[in-house]
């Protein structure tokens, strides 16, 4: 029989997850509240609002679940709504089933540090978020290990690739970041996301050992002016504005992903250079001037 994996939040990262494990041959049903934009993915589509306690009857068993929901904007509400109170229903409904899953994955987030001084994260390390994301992130997080179900939480860092262009289009505008002091960033493509999820999948479904909590991000935390200046000269422009990093305002630390590297995942973009060599060259070229 195929393994069913259930995707709860089929938007990029849960839609390229559906069509990879679709290809290994697993059945994969996606979750969306409109779910037109699975046809033709091979992904079994389900209508429904899965932080409405009252629809997730209407869910399938499934071996693997992965809840991998978005917020609908940024607001504590709506994070207590996506990532806290809907986790903690999907997990009761399939909880009480006869047929329970093998294992439950949440991405989580690493805005749940606060560390500001470039210290080095882990597994381990403190989390006392300042902000709301943070904190409703850590709660998420919370229920899901001490559920009955077997539960992993992963916490991707600043996520890239296609269509997440945001530090691109900065640089292109002539914008570099300080470079004194540091202000430490911590990146993952989203096709890495895609390929730790899909990895831990397949340890789950194997009987492997999986710890309940990941931190994803690559192997190379960097100043955001070192990441910014490689841009600006791999694209040949010219800096007319420092910025304040955003980072200032949140945090500034060094994510280590010695415990995901020993599960033997092998990362696809190791480090931002890979990664955004890999954005610039999927960029649709501009059309020549008409003359």
């Amino acid at each position: 029989m195929k393994n069913t994996t259930l995707i709860l939040g089929c938007g990029d990262i849960g839609t390229s997850l559906g069509r990879q494990l679709v290809d290994a041959g697993h059945r994969v049903v996606g979750v969306r509240r409109n779910p037109q934009s699975l046809a033709g993915t091979g992904i079994e589509p389900l209508a429904l609002d899965f932080t409405d306690p009252a629809g997730l009857a209407a869910l399938p068993d499934a071996d693997i679940v992965v809840y991998v929901a978005s917020a609908d904007r940024f607001d504590e509400q709506a994070y207590q709504s996506a990532y806290v109170d809907g986790l903690k229903a999907v997990l009761d409904e399939l909880g009480g089933r006869k047929r329970k899953p093998t294992r439950v994955f949440f991405v989580s987030s690493t805005s749940v540090y606060a560390q500001k001084d470039g210290e080095i994260v882990d597994e381990n390390a403190e989390t006392k978020p300042r902000g709301f994301s943070g904190l409703l992130m850590r709660k998420a997080e919370q229920a899901l290990i001490k559920h009955a179900l077997p539960g992993t939480a992963v916490r991707f860092s600043g996520i890239y690739g296609p269509g997440r262009d945001r530090l691109i289009r900065q640089v292109r505008e002539g914008r570099m970041a300080a470079s004194t002091p540091p202000m430490y960033s911590n990146r993952i493509h989203r096709d890495d996301c895609v390929g730790i999820l899909a990895h831990f999948i397949d340890m789950a479904l194997n009987d492997k050992p999986l710890d309940d909590l990941y931190l994803a991000s690559d192997c190379e935390p960097v100043p955001l002016h070192d990441v910014m200046a490689w841009l600006a000269k791999r694209l040949e422009v010219e800096t007319v504005e420092t910025i304040q990093s955003p980072l200032r305002r949140r945090s500034s630390k060094r994510c280590d992903n010695t415990r995901l590297c020993k599960t033997g995942y092998r990362f696809r973009y190791p480090t931002y250079r890979e990664g955004y060599a890999h954005v610039l060259a999927c960029e649709t070229p501009p059309e020549p001037e008409k003359v």
